[in-house]
């Protein structure tokens, strides 16, 4: 992978989250999910290639080898038993920056700029094709050997 290895990339993705998380931008989310309902909200996360790769390791972490169906038009990743999130803790960029009303609203881009140019950066480094829509991404990352 354009010579970093997977520990690499992983760890450039989580240290972007890592610094959204120390910025002081309030937020009111305590998992509410109701930005998952991609058909209620009319938005769908995209992800660059290393946040793919993260959402298909921790879902590997789960035991689960393939992307779950979601032809409810939530997010494959929220659990259908229990409505929350399967990969929580590395949840993509676009999940923390949501655009959930009820939690504050989507962040000012200006905001995060900085860290939406480190994501595309890494994507560059990895020969991806840009920001994807989260499904075809992350079904793509587990397709890869890593």
């Amino acid at each position: 992978m354009a010579g970093v290895t997977t520990n690499e990339i992983l760890a450039a993705v989580r240290a972007v989250y890592q610094a959204l998380a120390q910025r002081s931008i309030s937020r009111q989310c305590t998992a509410r999910t109701e930005c998952c309902r991609f058909q209620i909200t009319g938005q769908t996360p995209h992800l660059t290639k290393g946040e793919a790769l993260l959402a298909a390791k921790a879902l590997r972490a789960t035991g689960r080898r393939e992307l779950p169906e979601a032809a409810d038009g939530a997010c494959p990743l929220l659990r259908r038993d229990n409505g929350r999130c399967l990969i929580y803790a590395d949840r993509p960029f676009a999940c923390r920056t949501h655009f959930c009303d009820a939690a504050g609203g989507p962040y000012a881009r200006k905001e995060v700029l900085d860290l939406i140019r480190r994501l595309e950066d890494l994507d560059v480094r990895l020969r991806g094709d840009g920001p994807r829509k989260i499904a075809a991404a992350v079904a793509d990352a587990l397709a890869e050997r890593f």
